[in-house]
């Protein structure tokens, strides 16, 4: 599935977008790898590039939404095609809502909603043209369930998740090849490049949700089936955050 295939990976000089685009690579995918970060060209050299393919950078916000529709035209072009868009950059602020700024609001909405919406809108019409092509939206328990602490970053996973669902129904009823969305989530001590593999084979099995590593389901099993429940839970998660944070710090 992912040999000789086209992808474009958002996030990409670090963390999962980069685990991601490594794992593309040694499937033998053509990655083009963004970042905001001119790091990701440091990124792009190192990658194990399959024989006859390429991995290259390029410096993209996607909050710019000209600039990340002229990446995937170019790409498209360039290549023919274009199978995969990972529109996995994302930011977070946590803390009280109550300590928040409307700078901090805008800046999350900005790259976790209206990045997201800026690549489903570049990619999505492209790939029903061609009749095939998979986007794949990077979310996070914090999208499936209350996040202690996490009000705005959760707030803007819940929109992801809501636009994956309906945007993967869409493209089924438009009776195309087309396959949209997944949505995971990474526990930190796993293996980046274990991690990476996991949510791959899933894509390649056309799963509507991911989430790496597996046991996170229980909470989202618990919301859906008890969510008075898990909201009481989280409610004591977020109260042990909170006394951990206000703290007096012995001098």
């Amino acid at each position: 599935m992912f040999d000789g295939a086209v992808a474009i990976v958002t996030g990409a000089a670090s963390g999962i977008g980069r685990a991601l685009s490594e794992e593309l690579a040694r499937r033998g995918a053509s990655v083009v790898l963004t970042d905001i970060d001119a790091e990701v060209h440091d990124v792009a050299g190192g990658m194990p590039a399959a024989a006859g393919r390429t991995a290259s950078a390029a410096i993209l916000d996607v909050t710019d939404y000209d600039g990340v529709q002229r990446l995937v035209d170019g790409v498209a072009a360039e290549h023919g095609r274009l199978d995969f868009v990972f529109n996995n950059a994302g930011i977070g602020v946590a803390g009280e809502l109550r300590e928040h700024t409307i700078a901090a609001w805008n800046r999350i909405i900005d790259v976790n909603i209206r990045g997201v919406v800026h690549g489903v809108q570049a990619a999505y019409p492209l790939m029903l043209r061609q009749g095939f092509g998979h986007i794949v939206n990077t979310a996070s328990m914090a999208g499936l369930t209350p996040g202690p602490m996490l009000a705005s970053y959760s707030m803007t996973k819940h929109a992801v998740v809501g636009l994956s669902k309906a945007l993967r129904v869409e493209a089924a009823a438009a009776g195309q090849r087309t396959r949209v969305v997944r949505m995971f989530e990474r526990l930190r001590p796993m293996d980046a490049r274990r991690f990476a593999g996991k949510v791959l084979d899933q894509v390649a099995r056309n799963r509507a949700i991911i989430i790496v590593p597996g046991w996170w389901k229980i909470l989202w099993w618990l919301e859906r089936l008890a969510p008075t429940l898990n909201l009481v839970l989280v409610e004591r998660l977020s109260a042990s955050a909170r006394r951990e944070l206000y703290a007096p710090v012995d001098r």
